[in-house]
C-alpha cells in the first residue's frame, strides 16, 4: 500500500510567507513544487513530513530566467521544460539543452523544478553536475536575509544540502564570459533513466589556450559533483584531443564509483573518462 502519513498543507503566497510557514512548522516541514521526488518517498513512507508548504504560486518571484549583469539568473521554481525552451539560457550555455533533453520524461520535465532537483541532493542528479561545471552560485533566503553558497559547496553529502530547515533556495546564478563553450554527455540504461554516468564540461578559451575549465560528474562518486584535478590540468593548455583524453583519465582516477544495478565500478570509471573527453571536445567546438 502506498499511502502517505498524515500531514498539514499550506500554500505560500510569497517568499516571506513561505519562510514564515517554515518557521511555524519547524524542521519537519518540507517545500513542495514539482513533487516528483518527495511525493513518491512520502507514498512509501520513506519521508514523513509533518507539513507541506506549496510554493507553486510563486512563479513571479522564483520563476525568472534572465541575464543580470555578467550572470545568468535562474529562479529555483523554473521548470525543466522552461529551462530547456529558454533561448536566453541555452544560447549562452548549450549544456542546459543537452542535459534537460535527457532528464526523465516530458511529464516530469513539465512539473519538476531546477531548485527541487538540486535540493533533493541525489548523488545521480544531472543538474547538480551541470551547475558544478558552470561554477554557479546558489542564492538562499532565510529569516536573516539572503546568502550565497557556491554550488560546489552546496551539496554536503548524499541528500544533504547547505539549505537550513528555515531557509529556501531562491535562485541559481551562473557567470557569463565570452569565449565559453559547454556540453553534457550521459549514458543511461533506458531513455529518461538516472545516469549510469554523466559528465558536463565548460571551457573558456583566450588566444587559443584554455584559461578556465569546469567539469561536472554525476553517478560516479565525484566529490561535490566536480573534478578539480582535471580542471587544473587543462588550464593553460591548448584545447586538443590529447589534453581532453588526459583530463578524462584524471577525472576518472579521482572518482569513487560504486557497483550497483546500473553497472560495475570499473565500467563507471571508464565512462567517467570517456564522457569527460567527449563533453570537453563538444564544448570546445561550440566556442
Amino acid at each position: 500500500m502506498q499511502v502517505p502519513a498524515t500531514f498539514e498543507y499550506e500554500r505560500a503566497e510569497s517568499v516571506p510567507h513561505a519562510l514564515e510557514l517554515l518557521e511555524r512548522y519547524g524542521p519537519e516541514a518540507r517545500i513542495v513544487a514539482g513533487g516528483h521526488s518527495l511525493i513518491p518517498m512520502m507514498k512509501l513512507r520513506l519521508a514523513q513530513p509533518e507539513a507541506l508548504i506549496d510554493i507553486n504560486g510563486l512563479a513571479s518571484e522564483l520563476g525568472r530566467i534572465a541575464v543580470d549583469g555578467h550572470e545568468l539568473a535562474i529562479g529555483a521554481l523554473v521548470r525543466h521544460t522552461e529551462l530547456l525552451e529558454s533561448s536566453t539560457a541555452t544560447d549562452l550555455f548549450p549544456i542546459f539543452r543537452d542535459a534537460e533533453r535527457v532528464i526523465a520524461d516530458p511529464i516530469v520535465r513539465n512539473r519538476g523544478t531546477v531548485g527541487g532537483s538540486l535540493c533533493q541532493g541525489d548523488p545521480s542528479e544531472d543538474l547538480s553536475a551541470v551547475f558544478a561545471a558552470l561554477r554557479a552560485t546558489a542564492v538562499i533566503q532565510g529569516p536573516g536575509g539572503t546568502r550565497t553558497v557556491p554550488v560546489r559547496q552546496f551539496h554536503e553529502g548524499p541528500y544533504e544540502t547547505a539549505v537550513e530547515p528555515n531557509e529556501l533556495l531562491i535562485q541559481l546564478r551562473v557567470p557569463v564570459a565570452p569565449g565559453t563553450g559547454s556540453a553534457y554527455e550521459k549514458v543511461e540504461r533506458r531513455v529518461g533513466d538516472w545516469p549510469v554516468a554523466a559528465a558536463g564540461a565548460v571551457i573558456r578559451i583566450e588566444d587559443g589556450v584554455i584559461v578556465q575549465a569546469g567539469i561536472g560528474l554525476t553517478a560516479v562518486g565525484a566529490e561535490h559533483f566536480c573534478a578539480p584535478e582535471a580542471e587544473t590540468y587543462l588550464e593553460g593548455r591548448r584545447p586538443d584531443g590529447e589534453a581532453f583524453a588526459e583530463a578524462g583519465r584524471i577525472a576518472a582516477e579521482h572518482c569513487a564509483p560504486h557497483a550497483d544495478q546500473r553497472g560495475p565500478a570499473d565500467y563507471k570509471r571508464h565512462l567517467a573518462a570517456e564522457l569527460t573527453r567527449r563533453a570537453l571536445a563538444t564544448a570546445a567546438g561550440r566556442i
